[in-house]
């Protein structure tokens, strides 16, 4: 039986990440959140403690080594060998993450570390470009998506459970941000590919979404 990879594509604060996890573990998938691959990039160039610019962002590549382990339905993300999975989960990573994800040396890399990722397993791949260009083939494409103030309060949610002090509307002006900057990147854009499935999970309860992915994924076996 030849191995199946699921790409799962949307916008910030989708949910891509909590719905694709527990959907992998359930599938026994080995899950790849390609958003915190950007995230690590972004969190080593702020750890060089000067200005972020497209320049220092990409003198970070040739030495960041980025490793992912999915276990018990949680990835681990380490760069360097040092875990990073809480720091690159904050509204200072947030602020320069689309910046990051937007400069051409970065995807070039990035991407060519997760279509060696996919090769060999059934994988579940989640990310912004997965569907339409890091796997245009993909046994099954989804587009994640949800309202602009539904990915606000989700996220605001998430960071106020952290201890972080935010504010909703900061946090819907900066999910707006990042989807133009997303959508009119130069190197492989957001977009819904032709063949995905969109899936609003605006109202829908985090099992709910899990188990329209499941189906989605079986019916493809």
């Amino acid at each position: 039986m030849k191995n199946i990879i699921v790409a799962i594509d949307g916008p910030a604060g989708a949910g891509k990440s909590t719905v694709s996890q527990i959907a992998a573990d359930k599938l026994g998938f080995t899950y790849i959140d390609t958003g915190a691959m950007y995230r690590a990039v972004a969190y080593k160039a702020l750890q060089q403690k000067a200005e972020v610019t497209d320049e220092l962002i990409i003198s970070v590549l040739p030495d960041i080594e980025i490793t992912l382990k999915f276990e018990n339905a949680k990835t681990k993300v380490f760069a360097d060998g040092k875990e990073i999975t809480a720091e690159i989960r904050t509204p200072e990573i947030n602020k320069i993450v689309s910046k990051v994800a937007a400069l051409v040396p970065v995807r070039e890399k990035l991407t060519e570390l997760q279509r060696k990722m996919g090769q060999n397993e059934n994988v579940l791949m989640d990310g912004r470009d997965i569907g339409t260009f890091v796997f245009p083939n993909a046994d099954v494409k989804i587009f994640l998506t949800a309202s602009v103030e539904e990915r606000a309060r989700r996220r605001y949610e998430e960071l106020k459970a952290k201890g972080f002090d935010v504010n909703l509307k900061e946090i819907e002006k900066d999910i707006a941000k990042r989807d133009k900057l997303d959508s009119e990147r130069e190197m492989a854009p957001l977009k819904k590919a032709d063949d995905a499935i969109l899936l609003d999970t605006t109202g829908l309860s985090i099992d709910e979404v899990v188990e329209k992915i499941i189906t989605l994924c079986e019916n493809a076996r």
